[in-house]
């Protein structure tokens, strides 16, 4: 979930209650996905039926509010090429969520604000904030505690810990990394989009994608047991339900885009997950865990 500044006056309790659920729903929606993994269905497979649900229902929405669809010449060039990174970011981090505890998934993507900022620099020469310089070492230091990336919570030793995150934490890298990259190309060549003709090219994009990615892999996989099923079903709903809410009620609410407020989303996915998949972490990794989202939040919501 992407963090832009947060509006300039408070939000009402409707507004921030709102963003709270839009946050369960992301949450709940990559428990959901972790279920489905585990009752036969794949990557691929998942974000081709949650990417072409949400495109459809977005264009929907600017059908029926009568949103006329124009892009100039630079739109027509970038925006295909942020649709194929969050085509590949939805794939990447699906492939993190698969291999990892959902919690920690998030957590590891949650480290885009500094992918952001690597490429703010490398594309466009923006020299960091200094929020963010100081933000850095402390969503490193708490991805190093909630990853347990020496194994002493494990008991398994740094190698032995590695050798089962280490293809989790890689995937969830690399969705922070393009994700960082398609904000920063966002903001600087697409601002100007409606966000919801944005959405929909975008999901349009990545579930093109994800087709790709079934016909190479031989077909989808589908789930093989009736819980596969409802998670497939239940990520797809959560997710479109999600962005639905995202373009209609919050812009009635006076809150624009997303909010930081949003990024306790890995809170919300560590209870789920714990609740319905059993799935717990050591008290050291709920401390680097609230470590990392509460130095995300306070960038998304400082002043500018």
């Amino acid at each position: 979930m992407a963090a832009i500044p947060a509006p300039a006056r408070a939000i009402t309790g409707t507004a921030f209650a709102t963003l709270l659920l839009i946050a369960l729903m992301m949450g709940a929606n990559h428990v959901a996905a972790r279920i489905s993994f585990n009752n036969g269905a794949d990557v691929a497979t998942a974000v081709v039926f949650r990417s072409t649900v949400t495109a459809l229902v977005i264009v929907a929405l600017l059908a029926a509010q009568g949103v006329r669809v124009k892009f100039s010449a630079r739109h027509r060039k970038v925006l295909p090429v942020i649709g194929l990174l969050i085509g590949v970011q939805s794939l990447c981090l699906y492939s993190a969520v698969a291999r990892l505890p959902v919690a920690l998934a998030l957590l590891a993507f949650n480290t885009y604000p500094i992918w952001t900022a690597l490429w703010s620099f490398v594309v466009y020469r923006q020299q960091p904030e200094k929020p963010m310089l100081v933000a850095m070492p402390v969503i490193l230091v708490g991805l190093a505690l909630a990853l347990d990336v020496f194994g002493a919570a494990s008991g398994l030793g740094a190698s032995g810990q590695w050798a089962r995150i280490g293809a989790g934490v890689a995937f969830a890298l690399a969705a922070a990394g393009t994700f960082g990259l398609a904000l920063v190309l966002t903001q600087h060549e697409a601002g100007d989009v409606d966000g919801r003709v944005r959405t929909a090219t975008t999901m349009t994009m990545a579930s093109l994608v994800a087709l790709v990615t079934v016909a190479l892999q031989g077909g989808f996989h589908l789930p093989t047991a009736p819980a596969g099923w409802g998670g497939l079903a239940a990520l797809t709903f959560l997710y479109g339900t999600a962005f639905t809410i995202m373009f209609t009620v919050l812009p009635r609410l006076g809150v624009v885009g997303n909010s930081a407020i949003m990024n306790v989303e890995p809170v919300f996915a560590l209870v789920l997950a714990w609740l319905i998949l059993g799935q717990s972490i050591a008290p050291v990794q709920v401390g680097g865990a609230l470590l990392v989202v509460g130095a995300v939040v306070a960038l998304g919501l400082r002043k500018r």
